[in-house]
């Protein structure tokens, strides 16, 4: 039995059956109603979850507790800072557009296509010849990524995208974008089960 499995939360958010954003989105709502100190247990069935919460905590100030696992279902464990630590979390400002993806991909230009999505996700579909490294492993995998290529980061709809290129720019990456609406609004050929 870990520790994280005896926290007292002052208040468990429901998120199961939701995919990344949407966890995330509800609790940044959420958050806003603890006082500072007081612990949330969000309940997530999204196997991403973990590099997101852990991310996202890093970046706002919170602090990640931990997580445990019961099944599917995983219980993460925030704490709310003190206002003066709380960090306002901005959108990464290196951005790229499904047209403009669409038209270096058909001009077979050199860059790297990084998708951070689970397993299972990018199996389902993924845009041809694009190197996956779900973002929970990016950072332990980055040896496998020229940081000084142009990468752009695509995700299912945006926000893994912006934390792997936020870890990417902070170890080295030059040129890194983020895929706006990322798979979610993806057009171009794909492959997977989904698209046969």
């Amino acid at each position: 039995m870990s520790l994280t499995s005896h926290i007292e939360a002052d208040q468990i958010l429901d998120c199961k059956g939701l995919a990344c954003p949407m966890p995330i989105v509800k609790t940044k709502k959420a958050m806003d109603e603890l006082l500072a100190g007081q612990i949330m247990e969000v309940q997530v069935t999204d196997k991403g979850s973990l590099a997101d919460f852990q991310s996202w905590a890093q970046g706002t100030g919170h602090q990640y507790l931990g997580t445990f696992q019961e099944g599917v279902v995983m219980r993460h464990y925030l704490r709310k800072a003190n206002p003066t630590d709380v960090k306002e979390e901005q959108a990464f400002p290196s951005t790229i557009s499904h047209k403009e993806l669409q038209a270096k991909w058909s001009a077979k230009e050199n860059f790297i296509l990084l998708d951070v999505r689970e397993p299972a996700e990018f199996a389902l579909q993924h845009i041809p010849g694009s190197k996956h490294i779900p973002l929970g492993e990016l950072e332990n995998r980055l040896a496998e990524l020229n940081l000084e290529d142009e990468i752009a980061v695509i995700c299912q709809a945006g926000a893994r995208s912006e934390r792997a290129c936020r870890l990417l720019a902070d170890k080295g990456a030059k040129n890194v974008k983020s895929v706006l609406s990322g798979m979610s609004g993806w057009a171009g050929e794909m492959m997977g089960y989904d698209s046969i």
